[in-house]
């Protein structure tokens, strides 16, 4: 019999593929301070908050500032990365990620959004995607990134679904290791060589089939 279990869903990289406007942001912010930055470099940040994204680039160019600037430089990078979000439309859904939704709410189950991102509401609202989740807990709601499991935490507990009874859908390390520590099933969305940690893989939706999440809600 199938139950009513919690689906938490990543942002960056599962619903929408936000990264590589992070990384134009980033990699403009470097090369204003002569730092070349990759995108090599670019996957470290993934999931890593904006402080500390600015401290690496700025620890890889060997680069000090002064404490006001590196806050003017924060603001800088998430005002331009805004303004490429303010574009985004439905077509930045990531393949097939409305058939699984779609799926879940046909079957009753409970969904939320799990990101570390302050911007989440934003997207959401953007690809017109927001009316499909029943919570939304982003970096606005969280004080500890992931692989602290807070994040899923917090959104089993506004799902009012133990954790034991929760999914994650995760593209990073930390976000796979931050399901794990909630005792959560993990299904990592990329390369099955860096999310090995995850109980199940598929490099993108369109693997996961219906039998699948039947399983996920019998088991």
């Amino acid at each position: 019999m199938e139950q009513k279990k919690g689906f938490i869903f990543d942002l960056d990289g599962v619903i929408v593929d936000t990264a590589k406007y992070h990384f134009l942001a980033w990699q403009n912010l470097a090369n204003s301070l002569s730092i070349s930055f990759t995108e090599e470099q670019n996957e470290q940040l993934k999931g890593v908050s904006r402080v500390r994204s600015l401290e690496k680039i700025l620890e890889w160019g060997n680069v000090t500032v002064p404490e006001e600037q590196f806050n003017q430089l924060m603001t800088q990078k998430n005002e331009e990365y805004l303004e490429y979000i303010s574009k985004m439309t439905t077509n930045e859904i990531l393949p097939d990620v409305v058939r699984i939704l779609e799926t879940l709410i046909v079957k009753n189950q409970a969904i939320a959004l799990g990101s570390a991102s302050k911007n989440a509401r934003i997207i959401l609202e953007k690809v017109n995607l927001i009316d499909k989740f029943q919570a939304i807990v982003d970096g606005t709601n969280v004080t500890k990134a992931k692989p602290d499991p807070e994040v899923f935490l917090i959104g089993a507990k506004e799902l009012n679904i133990e954790p034991n009874q929760c999914v994650v859908f995760e593209d990073s390390v930390a976000g796979i290791q931050a399901a794990n520590a909630a005792n959560m099933i993990s299904i990592g969305i990329g390369d099955a060589k860096v999310l090995h940690e995850a109980d199940h893989i598929f490099n993108d939706f369109t693997e996961i089939t219906e039998e699948f999440i039947n399983n996920l809600l019998t088991n």
